[in-house]
């Protein structure tokens, strides 16, 4: 109020003094003649009293830390300049600010501030022997005041991995109450370590998002048919026969013998391959085709030259606005394809920026691997093959976003009444006739995801509406789900690392995972196969040793005579053209 007066929120009472004596007022501490407050509740006293002995106990931390402090100036006077606290003394208060992104605003010991501070360590799979560390200590200490403490080893094992474990059980259990109408997909992927463990994690995903269900060693039956399909059968049947569409696997020979006794026992489920990984298979056997690889081989001299020297790198990001040349995937072959693509898009913007003035007059233009780029960039023959692997590898994406159509139909609509007037629902769909065509599902065509575009306009066709939502809420890979780190699982796995028994271990690893695969901001539109950053050990970025500024050098002319696929032959002027593709 004005001036140094305040009102008590819970009885009115109004205090002079300022915050002080409302806080001895809600304490109901008996001091300074405050009269403690009548209505306030026991919780929110409670809170400020430990506002008030934190405040006190701070004092006396004030001065331990300028102790702390000079024990360290005169065991490591070198290191006095990097360890200089934050903050001196007077300028601490008892509110801290945000520690953690996302985080809302803490107080010391706080269980908001010790929840961001365990997330932190299950999501970045931290030892929690660091709790133990002098300098974490020092870390919150600057972060959250005198006294500040964060979990310890003890709470972060026990306390907290339980707490997190409930929290994301509930918030599985809110996402499946969607799938009776949207339906769900496992994704079971696998891979074998170095100890020679089949190790297959177990992935549940459906339109509110996707979460880590388990991991499990199969190394003992993996090549036992019935034993892994009583695997697959079990997680089936946790989840509901009549909630999953759609099992998704490797291509290994043992998953296909299991997928096909899948379908037989359960007529509504479809087993699939994943999608990245056949795509990764036809692509990488793409790419060792003798003129392909030479192709990316040469596109390849031209981004090692600019990725190496940071000064031609960011002279080239200002020719292309910012934007790389080289574009990072889950697997090689689909890097591959990309940055051709890239290169494609951009290959105007960087023969101006060899023939540039900035650039002809830099030391980098009289390097022999800047004279082999440039010949790369002005050969119209190479772009003409490049433009080819460019138009090649689009429609393969196509194919496999390919639903067989009326195959689906079939196993989705098993009875006759589900059937019923299919043929005309399709035909009114086809045609856009009723809900269809009104002007806001024509709109929402390319701005809402199929299904729910197919929820909130497919009324007019009620069967095809409850496949089409079904269907088009399922992934179609493993792969770009999830941060697929392998390593992570070894280590988790590691008894040796953690001191956890089995169980433990398994609820790490769920945690881990699921705190993982919540959203953090992501943008919506992202491309999941496009990652963040780029692979700077990549065959795009990395130079080789013993690099010959010539090797790449070869004419398509003079080596692609024949007629078969690892002698293609190119006539100047492709079928494609690069302004079809890229717009440019």
């Amino acid at each position: 109020m004005d001036g140094n007066k305040v009102r008590c929120k819970f009885c009115l009472k109004v205090l002079n003094g300022g915050i002080s004596r409302l806080k001895f007022h809600l304490s109901r501490l008996p001091r300074k003649g405050v009269h403690p407050c009548t209505k306030v509740r026991d919780e929110i006293t409670e809170r400020v009293k430990e506002i008030i002995t934190m405040k006190e106990e701070g004092k006396d931390a004030c001065s331990s830390t300028s102790k702390r402090q000079k024990q360290i100036e005169t065991i490591f006077p070198a290191l006095v300049p990097s360890i200089k606290p934050l903050m001196s003394p007077l300028d601490i208060s008892p509110p801290v600010p945000k520690i953690l992104t996302g985080c809302t605003t803490i107080r010391p010991q706080s269980l908001d501030a010790e929840r961001c501070i365990a997330e932190f360590f299950f999501e970045n799979k931290l030892d929690f022997s660091v709790a133990r560390s002098c300098s974490y200590q020092l870390m919150l200490e600057a972060l959250g005041g005198p006294g500040f403490r964060g979990p310890s080893l003890e709470a972060l094992r026990t306390t907290w991995l339980q707490k997190l474990k409930s929290e994301v059980t509930l918030q599985i259990k809110e996402m499946q109450k969607d799938w009776a109408t949207t339906g769900c997909t496992i994704l079971a992927d696998t891979w074998t370590d170095h100890k020679s463990r089949a190790l297959i994690n177990f992935f549940i995903s459906s339109p509110l998002g996707t979460f880590f269900y388990k991991s499990v060693n199969a190394s003992a039956y993996f090549k036992n048919t019935k034993c892994l399909y009583d695997l697959f059968d079990s997680i089936i049947q946790e989840f509901g026969p009549e909630n999953v569409v759609q099992v998704i696997a490797d291509s290994s020979l043992n998953y296909l013998s299991i997928g096909n006794l899948m379908m037989q026992n359960y007529s509504t489920i479809v087993w699939s391959t994943c999608a990245s990984h056949c795509l990764n298979l036809i692509l990488e056997d793409f790419s060792s085709i003798d003129w392909v690889n030479r192709c990316i081989l040469q596109a390849q001299s031209i981004t090692r030259f600019i990725y190496n020297h940071s000064w031609v790198l960011d002279l080239m990001r200002k020719f292309t606005g910012g934007q790389d040349l080289v574009c990072s995937a889950i697997t090689r072959s689909a890097s591959n394809f990309l940055t051709l693509q890239s290169m494609l898009k951009h290959r105007t913007r960087l023969k101006h920026m060899f023939n540039s003035p900035d650039y002809s007059s830099s030391p980098y233009a009289n390097r022999p691997q800047s004279a082999s780029c440039v010949d790369i960039l002005d050969d119209n023959e190479v772009w003409g093959v490049v433009e080819e692997l460019a138009a090649v590898s689009e429609p393969l994406l196509k194919v496999l976003r390919d639903e067989q159509f009326l195959t689906v139909l079939d196993k989705l609509l098993l009875i006759p009444e589900l059937r019923q007037d299919i043929t005309q629902q399709i035909y009114i769909f086809k045609k856009a006739q009723g809900m269809f065509g009104s002007n806001l599902a024509k709109e929402a065509r390319n701005t809402t995801s199929p299904g729910m575009w197919w929820e909130q306009y497919g009324d007019s066709a009620p069967g095809l509406q409850r496949v089409a939502v079904r269907i088009l809420s399922q992934v179609c890979s493993t792969s770009s789900i999830y941060e697929r780190n392998w390593s992570s699982i070894q280590q988790i796995h590691s008894e040796k690392r953690n001191l956890l028994n089995k169980e433990a271990l398994s609820d790490l690893l769920y945690v881990h995972y699921n705190l993982k695969l919540q959203p953090k901001g992501k943008a919506a539109d992202a491309d999941p196969i496009i990652l963040d950053d780029i692979d700077m050990t990549s065959g795009w970025v990395e130079e080789t040793e013993n690099h010959n500024s010539t090797q790449w050098l070869d004419r398509f002319s003079s080596a692609l005579g024949g007629g078969d696929l690892n002698a293609r032959q190119f006539s100047a002027t492709s079928i494609f053209n690069s302004n079809d593709i890229f717009g440019l």
